[in-house]
């Protein structure tokens, strides 16, 4: 229940953003809900680039949330783990598998996030368009078996002490 109230917590307050890579999105505004269109998904997610295994733009900033698309090519990916944050991934389009828990190979350190070449264990989570993936805070992940172009909404939820 609190992942599905995080959720429209986390779309109420997204904004419309230029949709470049590199780009800086538009402050949202804290006293009032902010919107971002399909349309403007759609517009955001055409001018992510094609030419590297991962790219992606922000599409939102309201601290300590963030969003972001990516576009996931048919390419080898590296593994991560975000010790101060949940990531839940909405599938825009394509499918895959997430393999996530198991060993980070190689990882190294990059601020609170760990990167690797790969994961050694895990469970593999096979994805379709449409679906919703949740991997918690500390748990390894890597997309593979990547066959066309994947396209995913990913958000940033951060740790809380509630036991609720």
């Amino acid at each position: 229940m609190r992942v599905l109230t995080a959720i429209g917590f986390v779309f109420a307050l997204a904004t419309a953003t230029s949709g470049q890579q590199g780009a800086q999105p538009t402050p949202t505004d804290r006293t009032k809900a902010s919107q971002f269109t399909a349309a403007e998904l759609a517009a955001a997610v055409a001018k992510v680039p094609s030419d590297r295994p991962v790219t992606g733009t922000r599409i939102f900033t309201l601290a300590p949330y963030a969003g972001d698309v990516e576009r996931r090519q048919p390419l080898p990916q590296g593994a991560s783990v975000h010790e101060a944050q949940a990531e839940l991934f909405y599938v825009i389009d394509g499918s895959a598998t997430l393999l996530t828990g198991g060993k980070l190979i190689d990882g190294t350190r990059n601020g609170t996030n760990l990167s690797g070449k790969g994961i050694e264990g895990g469970t593999r989570n096979q994805f379709n368009k449409g679906d919703f993936l949740v991997v918690p805070s500390g748990v390894p992940h890597q997309l593979v078996d990547i066959k066309a172009p994947v396209t995913l909404m990913s958000l940033y939820l951060p740790n809380t002490t509630s036991t609720q």
